[in-house]
């Protein structure tokens, strides 16, 4: 079990993904995305295997929640400088993304 203190320590934003690349290098179908968190933090740039869950069409302005405080972590040849948060779909491919439900958040909120 962990501490409320240590929850704390996580920092989830909400950002707005701008563009969807595919990410042919990548061993598991994924996307690259660039996502903006606001004037505050930026653009920061996230591999997520949505392949198969969602068109790159879609994802495009969607609202999603991250981790913004994880170290960079290499996928391939690509830094992801974010974690985007998801559950794993029913079929066990890809994700579902976690987003808000309502769009009356701005950029770089975070997640309390």
């Amino acid at each position: 079990m962990i501490s409320y203190e240590d929850f704390e320590k996580v920092d989830i934003r909400l950002g707005k993904i701008i563009e969807v690349l595919d990410f042919p290098e990548a061993r598991k179908p994924a996307y690259k995305l660039k996502i903006d968190f606001g004037p505050e933090i930026g653009i920061k740039r996230s591999s997520v295997q949505l392949v198969g869950t969602y068109e790159k069409e879609e994802l495009m302005g969607m609202l999603v929640a991250c981790v913004i405080n994880f170290p960079v972590r290499r996928v391939g040849p690509f830094d992801s400088e974010v974690l985007t948060l998801g559950f794993k779909n029913t079929d066990g491919l890809g994700y579902v993304l976690v987003t808000p439900s309502k769009s009356s958040v701005k950029l770089g909120d975070r997640l309390s």
